[in-house]
Order: C-alpha cells, then sequence, then structure tokens
C-alpha cells in the first residue's frame, strides 16, 4: 500500500463521482482514500461488478465484510461506511481471477442497495472530512508528536518502508496523516474501519496517537525480552567461540584428538538425560576423571562403560499411563477368559491412578499351576495400561549379584537385571514381569531373595542401590508382578512384600470357553487354515480336553489343537478340498488312542473303599482309598506312593477311629490281632496330603464295622486325634471332579462353607454340600447300615465276638 503522488492526490476533485456505483466487498482490509493498493478478486459476483464498472466510470465502492470467514455476504454483512475506489488497471489471470488496482478517491456511505443481483450496488453519499481554516497550536503539536511517536515505533523495530517515511514528514494535514498511519501500520480491520469513520480529523489523529502509544508499549516489552534473550545467546555464543579457538589452538599445538570429542559428547549427553542432582554430580565426577586418564588405560575403558550406563538409563523418561477405564477392561476381556479377580485389581489400580497422579506401582504376586496365563496376563495387563513390558526369570538364579550387581572392582562388571530390564524399557515406570519366583536359590554367592526384599518394598525402592551404578534409582514408579505355582517356597519376609493373588486352574468348562475364543482362532491362523475348512464341534474339545490332556492349564490343550490343525493341512495340501468337522466320535482318528481315562465309577456300595477328593496340577481328580483286615498283630501297611503328611493322615484316622471302637461297636482287643493295609490306587502316581485324613477315617472304620461306604458321597478334609475335621484348599477342583464323575454329595468342613461363593453356579448346580464339624458327621452321612450279611473281610475273631454279643 502506497501514497498516491500529489497530482494523483486531487483526482476527486477533477472526477465527478454518481450516486450509485457497484459495491466491491473487501476482506481483511480498509482501504483509505489516496491510497494506491492491488486487489485480486476471486468472487463471480464481484468479477461482475468490476466488468460493470470498467464499461462506465471505472469507479467502485469499496466495503469491507464484518466476517471474513463469509463466502457469499449480503448487504448486512458489510459496513456501510468505506472508500470510493478508482480502477487503473485490470488484470486477467489464469486460474479465472483478477487482479485490479484501484486508488481510494474518498470516503462514502453506501444509502441504499439499488440491486443485488448480479452484483451488489448501491446508492451512495460521499463523506467529507470537516474543514479546517487554521491549525491551531494543539493541533500542530498534535501533528508533531503522533510524526515523533511514528518515529519512535520505527526506531523500536516497527517495520514501515523509508518511502512512507519520507511522505508522512512531508503531510501537515492532520486527516491525511492519520489516514496514511492508519494504512501502514497493520492494524486490524475492526481498528481501520473505525478510523475511517471519525470524520473530523483532529480526532481520527488522536485516535491514532492512542494507537501508538500502546504500540510503543508493546514494542519496548518485546525488545526488553529480545534484548534478555540475546544476552543469553550472546553469552553462549561466546562460550561457543571459546571453545571452537581452544580447539583450533589444540589442533595447531597436536592435541586433539577423539578423546576431547568423546568427552564433548559425554558432557552433552549428561546434560540431555536430566539426572537427579546427586546422580548428576557422580557423572560429572567421573568424567572428570575420564578427562585425566590415559585413554588406553584399563581403568579408562572401565570408567567410559560407567558412564554409557548412566547416560542411558531413563531417568527422566516414562509412559504416560492410559486411564480409560472400559478401553483397559476390554483389552483385558479380549486377551483372556475369566480371571474375574484378577481384571478387577488392576481396574481397581486404574481407578486410584486415575484419582491419584502420583502413587507407588502395587506389587503383585500371581500364584498358580502352570499354563494357567500368568505370564501372558502381564502382558495384557502392560498392553492396557500402555506401559512397556520387561519380564525376567528367577528360576535357578542363585547369585545376589544377578539382581544388586557386581561392584566395579571387578573385570566385566556390570548391573543388577532389575537395572538392565529398565535400560532395555526406556522408560522409568514399565511393568516389570518377576517369573518363577518360588524357584529362586541361594548359594555360597549370596541369596537373591534377600536382595528382592529392597526391590518390591514400597517404602524401600524409591532409592534402590545397584552395586554397580553406587547411586540411587527410583523403582516406585515401576509397577512389579511376580509370578509362581508354589507359596511354600517363597521366603515369608518377601511373601509379606507381595499382594498375592490365586489363579487356580481351569475347570473343563473353562478351558472349553478358552478354546473356542481364543485356542482355536489362533490356530487356525498360524496354519493358514480357514474356520469355513476346520470346524470342531463341542462334544469333539470336549473328548479332546478330558482325554488327551490333564493339566490346570491349556498349553496342553493348545498342543493338541496346533497337532489337529497340522493332521488337516496335510490332508489339504493332499488336494483334499473339503470340510473337516471334529467330532466326539472322529476325534481320536487325528490324534490316536486317548491318552487319559477318568476313574472307573464304583458300581456299588463297597465296605472299606471310599471317595475322596484331591487337588493336582493338573486339577481336581477323585481317589479311592481301600481298606483291608487280615490276621496279625496290629501292624498298619500302606501303599499306593503316599507322602509322609499323607501317611501321617493314616495314623492319625486309625488313632481316631481305635479311640472311638466302643461307639462304633468295634471290639477294643480286636486291633492286637489284625493287621491293616490301606492302598490307593494309581501306585505310580506320587500322592501326599493331609486332605485325604477323613476319607481315610471312613474307609478304616467301613472295613472294621463291616458298614459299606456310599458309593454317591465323596469327602475331603483333615483329620484330628479328635476327631474334628479341618478345612482343605482347591475346594473349587474337587467339586468340579466330582460333578464329572456324577457324584452330587460331598462332604467338606464346616470351616471351609465360606469358600461356597468362590465356586461358580455352574458347578454347584445340582450338588449337594455336607458340611462337617466331627468325623461323627462325617461317618453319619457316609457309611450305611449293615445288611445283615457278615462282611467279607471279616476276620474268624471278630466273627467270634460278634457271637458272644448275640
Amino acid at each position: 500500500m502506497v501514497e498516491a503522488m500529489d497530482s494523483e492526490q486531487k483526482i476527486d476533485k477533477e472526477i465527478e463521482i454518481p450516486d450509485n456505483l457497484p459495491v466491491l466487498p473487501v476482506r481483511d482490509i480498509v482501504v483509505f482514500p489516496y491510497m494506491i493498493l492491488p486487489l485480486f478478486v476471486g468472487r463471480e459476483m464481484s468479477i461482475k461488478a468490476i466488468e460493470d464498472s470498467l464499461s462506465s466510470n471505472k469507479m467502485v465502492l469499496l466495503l469491507t465484510q464484518k466476517d471474513l470467514n463469509i463466502e457469499n455476504p449480503t448487504p448486512e454483512d458489510l459496513f456501510s461506511v468505506g472508500t470510493i475506489a478508482l480502477i487503473m488497471r485490470m488484470l486477467k489471470l489464469p486460474d479465472g481471477r483478477v487482479k485490479i488496482l484501484v486508488q481510494g478517491l474518498s470516503k462514502a456511505k453506501a444509502l441504499k442497495y439499488e440491486q443485488t443481483e448480479p452484483f451488489f450496488k448501491a446508492l451512495i453519499e460521499k463523506i467529507k472530512d470537516q474543514k479546517l481554516e487554521k491549525l491551531t497550536i494543539e493541533d500542530e503539536a498534535l501533528v508533531r508528536n503522533v510524526k515523533g511517536q511514528l518515529e519512535k515505533a520505527v526506531s523500536l523495530g516497527k517495520s514501515i518502508l523509508p518511502d512512507i517515511m519520507g511522505v508522512v514528514e512531508n503531510i501537515e494535514e492532520p486527516g491525511r496523516l492519520a489516514d496514511l498511519i492508519s494504512s501502514n501500520i497493520g492494524l486490524k480491520a475492526e481498528q481501520s474501519q473505525e478510523m475511517l469513520e471519525i470524520s473530523d480529523p483532529i480526532k481520527r489523529l488522536k485516535r491514532i496517537g492512542e494507537v501508538l502509544s500502546r504500540e510503543i508499549e508493546l514494542l519496548t516489552v518485546q525488545q526488553k525480552i529480545q534484548s534478555e534473550a540475546r544476552g543469553e545467546i550472546d553469552k553462549t555464543q561466546r562460550e561457543y567461540f571459546l571453545r571452537e579457538q581452544l580447539k583450533a589452538i589444540q589442533k595447531e599445538l597436536g592435541d586433539i584428538d577423539e578423546r576431547a570429542e568423546e568427552i564433548r559428547e559425554f558432557r552433552k549427553k549428561i546434560e540431555e538425560a536430566k539426572m537427579p542432582e546427586k546422580v548428576m554430580k557422580e557423572a560429572e565426577k567421573q568424567l572428570k576423571r575420564l578427562e585425566k586418564m590415559h585413554p588406553d588405560s584399563a581403568e579408562a575403558g572401565t570408567v567410559r562403560t560407567y558412564l554409557d550406563w548412566l547416560v542411558e538409563l531413563p531417568w527422566s523418561k516414562s509412559t504416560k499411563d492410559n486411564l480409560d477405564i472400559k478401553a483397559a477392561e476390554k483389552v483385558l476381556n479380549d486377551d483372556h477368559y475369566d480371571l474375574e479377580k484378577v481384571k478387577e485389581r488392576i481396574l481397581e489400580y486404574l481407578s486410584v491412578r486415575k484419582l491419584k497422579e502420583k502413587m507407588k506401582g502395587p506389587i503383585l504376586c500371581f500364584i498358580g499351576p502352570p499354563g494357567v496365563g500368568k505370564t501372558s496376563l502381564g502382558k495384557s495387563i502392560a498392553r492396557a495400561l500402555g506401559r512397556e513390558f520387561v519380564r525376567m526369570s528367577l528360576g535357578g538364579v542363585r547369585d545376589e549379584a544377578e539382581i544388586r550387581g557386581h561392584r566395579r572392582t571387578y573385570v566385566g562388571a556390570l548391573p543388577g537385571r532389575i537395572v538392565q530390564g529398565i535400560k532395555t524399557a526406556g522408560t522409568n515406570n514399565p511393568l516389570f514381569m518377576l517369573d518363577e519366583i518360588d524357584k529362586i536359590g541361594m548359594d555360597f554367592r549370596g541369596d537373591p531373595s534377600s536382595a528382592l526384599l529392597e526391590v518390591l518394598d514400597p517404602e524401600q525402592n524409591n532409592s534402590f542401590a545397584d552395586h554397580y551404578l553406587a547411586v540411587p534409582f527410583d523403582l516406585s514408579r515401576v509397577m512389579f508382578i511376580t509370578t509362581g505355582n508354589l507359596m511354600d517356597t517363597i521366603p515369608g519376609p518377601l511373601r509379606d512384600r507381595m499382594e498375592i493373588i490365586y489363579l487356580s486352574g481351569y475347570t473343563t468348562e473353562e478351558k472349553l470357553g478358552i478354546a473356542k475364543n481364543y485356542l482355536i482362532p489362533k490356530q487356525l491362523d498360524e496354519h493358514g487354515i480357514s474356520a469355513k475348512i476346520l470346524k470342531i464341534t463341542d462334544p469333539g474339545l470336549f473328548n479332546l480336553i478330558s482325554q488327551y490332556t490333564r493339566e490346570a492349564g491349556v498349553r496342553n490343550l493348545e498342543r493338541q489343537i496346533a497337532n489337529l490343525c497340522r493332521k488337516v493341512a496335510k490332508k489339504i495340501a493332499e488336494g483334499k478340498d473339503k470340510v473337516f468337522v471334529i467330532n466326539a466320535k472322529n476325534v481320536s482318528r487325528y490324534l490316536g488312542v486317548p491318552k487319559f481315562l477318568p476313574e472307573e465309577e464304583i458300581e456299588k456300595d463297597e465296605v472299606g473303599v471310599s471317595t475322596g477328593l484331591a487337588w493336582t496340577e493338573s486339577g481336581g481328580d477323585i481317589i479311592y482309598v481301600e481298606t483291608t483286615t487280615m490276621k496279625g498283630k496290629g501292624h498298619l501297611t500302606l501303599t499306593g506312593q503316599l507322602g509322609d503328611i499323607m501317611k501321617e493322615s493314616a495314623q492319625a484316622a486309625l488313632s481316631y477311629v481305635r479311640s472311638k471302637a466302643g461307639t462304633l461297636g468295634i471290639k477294643e482287643d480286636i486291633f492286637s490281632k489284625i493287621d491293616l493295609h490301606i492302598h490307593v490306587p494309581a501306585g505310580a502316581i506320587p500322592k501326599d496330603g493331609p486332605s485325604a485324613g477323613i476319607t481315610m477315617a471312613t474307609s478304616i472304620a467301613s472295613a472294621l464295622t463291616g458298614r459299606p461306604v456310599n458309593k454317591n458321597v465323596a469327602m475331603t478334609g483333615e483329620v484330628t486325634l479328635r476327631g474334628r475335621v479341618l478345612p482343605i484348599g482347591g475346594l473349587k477342583e474337587k467339586t468340579l471332579a466330582a460333578k464329572r464323575m456324577g457324584i452330587k454329595k460331598i462332604i467338606m468342613p464346616q470351616r471351609n462353607k465360606k469358600d461356597l461363593e468362590d465356586i461358580p453356579k455352574y458347578i454347584k448346580k445340582d450338588m449337594e454340600f455336607v458340611f462337617a464339624e466331627t468325623m461323627d458327621d462325617v461317618l453319619s452321612v457316609a457309611l450305611k447300615k449293615r445288611n445283615g450279611k457278615r462282611p467279607k473281610k471279616l476276620v474268624k475273631s471278630q466273627r467270634l465276638s460278634v457271637k458272644k454279643r448275640r
């Protein structure tokens, strides 16, 4: 935008302005009188207005839009006051737009729009500035003051063309001076329109003076900020130049080498690592030591490795937790079937984390049989939280240095695997999984479980001291999850620091759901088989689970499904293009003869044979306890590969029965005349545990009294010498085992009644639970009345005692 020359400034006096003119709407600009500027016109309505103007007097009324975003404005969208402009030149552009050069002539007001189609045309009224006969002292002072303000603004950095400043110096008329400054200091459209509508030149000049005063204040503050920033930059540049000069001098002297570059690189990495103050001091101390050492010395290599570890650890890098509870729940449900308690605990942590930003990471311990998904669950939790996942196996670890690291005095020393895992994750808040914590060992090199006490203690791990680093590292933001199969082998102090969550084995129904929803689709995808080609029916899948696998988890089940897919893939590769349906009848055709067959049911009530329930790593199972009597001297024989605890239970059961001989109708001196033999079938399988106590006591009582045991009753519980029935574990698996065998009545300890809440309703359906406090309660339900016949195994002495009693 430029100011017209003197000959052009009087053009409005030489050209007669008509009463109506085409209206050309403009956006984000206000044109003042005497301005010459180019305009780019693209709207069809505006192009037609220009064409009409060029065909007559070449004049248009330029009105600014109130909202520049409106593409097709109406008369209401335009300011009423604008500038009459003369179109000096026109050029049609290749893209269809028109470029015009216009000169402002005079202010005007649109009184009435005579037409709106195909372009705006309005009845106008010319607006003239109020005439000033002579400038007063105050007016001249105002003109000088405004010029001085403009010069000061320019000196503070305001960008105005030198030609404009020259024109300003020669203008003494207040109105024209205000217009010229308004059009060149970058005012917003609303401010420029305000200036245009002020008809009093003195008021307009005062207003522009106020605008310039605010602009000078802003420029002054801006210059101060820039000056301060420039001072910092100058200081940095000065140090840079000095270093470069020092580098050049060293180069001339031949002293510079790669070592200096290495030191600079380390210094840069230390600054970028954002270490805690204590760690920063140690890093700088070691860097100064490295500067003074010979680069080829062994100690220099040790310090160099140490600094590498310090700068590469994520001291301040962390990932942002995904606190969307529903999204996290969906991830957990997509990856795992059931496991409601674990999922609920993770969602609870997320909920608390959402309410409190800074909190210590939980330390969870998943205890359960192999293959139930403990490790994969950790990965899912990491994915749900949006954290990095690190896994470390503790199985067989015997050296404390594996946890705490080696001291730097040793050759080849390294940090412990905890710090190594943090470095691998690249963040200081990963999900760290410590697998097989129940299989950790110890020897002369130390006790790793004791070293883990600091790692897994929320009150101590905020300053975990690795022997190699020798500086504290904050582990409090790490979410530790440990896994194990058994609780017994985990040391008590370590167990006390963890929140134990038990993952019991899956029931057959749960395995069925896992196989259908996860395992089968996964294996079909891995073997390139479509779900339309291979279909496994529910009965077929049930047979596969019960007859080809015996486990608490689903690893072997997945292997068998993979085996099935391979068989089908081979047939497809041979050209047998058909749909393969696996059902209960033909599953053995693909997988061979069944590997496991269920225990045979007892056909009738028998004397001396009781049904017990046992927990194994592969889930629940039933066991039969057989007791027989024979002539002897009171010896007790135990067979069936029983463990020490089970042998002690048998002794306790026999002692209880002997103490209750009178109540049970057994002659007390009979025990010195007979031998008892207790056998638990499936002798090749080791058995142990206290929960078979009441089963053995029932079997012994049946054999000695001749009363048969109800074959439809199964039992579990520990027995004491006084006949009290103590609680046991694994109730869910044991109940399921009884249900599979068709047994509808279970005798269990009274104190296990609360555990029924954890058993799914579909398992408890059609089942009867008898809660026993003493062996009297057990025997009253388990033993039937005599059938009048002599017990098959009753010895001669027993028969004689019975005759005498009669």
